[in-house]
């Protein structure tokens, strides 16, 4: 479950355990601003009898026998009041102000980042042992990272059709649903291996791990995991990659990296993709760079068309490099 757009209380983490369930005693409201304030509340009561009334809270209650059963919350109309009066009127909302970079309704951001923190050290844990096995193998791995229809299926193929008669590939293709990208893969000749998500909006370090189990890479091959279309909760979770790669094409807008930060800063290499169809694109790709570069200096830029071929040669040498020192480091080792 992603960390900041899917969970709440009794959301499940990787290994499926439940957080813990109940009311959270400690509220942070998060004003415009971006300040917060916090509300401190306990409640408790004790029943020695048998009943059949409501409660004004929504937390499960366990009888002395055992049987577990909830109250609905009622909605209090002072409160609801309260919710839509204009406190700010005009003023933009920032949610992603507190502690947290994130918003649940009903939780602290507190609670929030005790959530995050717990998931992504999990997961850590998983993308570290994925990693490890790469680098015993010699193995290069790229995550590719985009929001849907930047082209990242296309590039893959492309760079397949150019790479496979100097390495061994394998490619795991990650979507909400479909195989329809891994049987494109597939179609190359190179090992593919569809991972469906269903609801989730990532990939995760363990379901690579079990990606890996199954398509068993040889030592010194270029593992290309192409994630979810998703240009905000991959950034968050490592694979044991070794480089993200950021896709972003020229169809979208130069301001992409200033709007999802996160993924840009996390990412080793930009891809400016599609740059075929600039002459015909109110696009302005220096603006882009400059805009990806702000929120990540070091990041190694290539302008390409996989459609067309154009700037490929510069991406195929960044990978072939890539691939070398991997491989000279793991014979130094051995």
């Amino acid at each position: 479950m992603c960390t900041v757009c899917g969970c709440g209380q009794g959301a499940p983490t990787l290994e499926g355990e439940l957080p813990a369930q109940g009311h959270d005693p400690a509220h942070e409201h998060t004003h415009a601003d971006g300040t917060t304030h916090s509300h401190a509340h306990g409640h408790q009561h004790t029943h020695d009898h048998t009943h059949d009334h409501t409660h004004a809270h929504g937390h499960p209650y366990t009888p002395a026998g055992g049987a577990v059963h909830k109250h609905a919350q009622p909605v209090d109309p002072d409160a609801a009041a309260h919710r839509y009066r204009p406190h700010a009127p005009g003023a933009d909302l920032n949610f992603g102000a507190g502690a947290a970079r994130a918003h649940a309704p009903g939780m602290s951001q507190t609670r929030l980042v005790s959530i995050e923190q717990d998931i992504l050290s999990k997961n850590d844990a998983y993308a570290a042992a994925n990693r490890k096995w790469f680098d015993e193998r010699g193995i290069f791995a790229l995550n590719l990272v985009s929001s849907p229809g930047s082209g990242k299926t296309t590039l893959l193929v492309k760079t397949i059709e150019r790479l496979r008669g100097e390495c061994p590939i394998q490619v795991v293709e990650g979507d909400q649903q479909t195989s329809n990208d891994a049987e494109r893969i597939r179609a190359t000749g190179v090992p593919a291996l569809q991972i469906n998500t269903g609801k989730g909006c990532h990939l995760d370090g363990d379901m690579v791990a079990q990606a890996i189990l199954r398509l068993a890479p040889p030592e010194r091959s270029l593992f290309l995991i192409e994630n979810v279309g998703n240009l905000v909760c991959p950034a968050a979770f490592a694979l044991g990659e070794h480089h993200k790669v950021a896709i972003l094409s020229v169809t979208e807008g130069e301001d992409k990296p200033l709007k999802y930060p996160d993924m840009f800063a996390a990412a080793d290499v930009m891809l400016l993709n599609k740059c075929d169809l600039l002459p015909y694109l109110e696009f302005d790709a220096d603006l882009a760079e400059a805009n990806a570069r702000r929120v990540n200096p070091r990041l190694a830029i290539f302008r390409v068309s996989a459609t067309r071929g154009a700037g490929m040669d510069a991406w195929l040498d960044w990978v072939r490099a890539g691939l070398a020192a991997q491989r000279e480091r793991r014979a130094a080792r051995v």
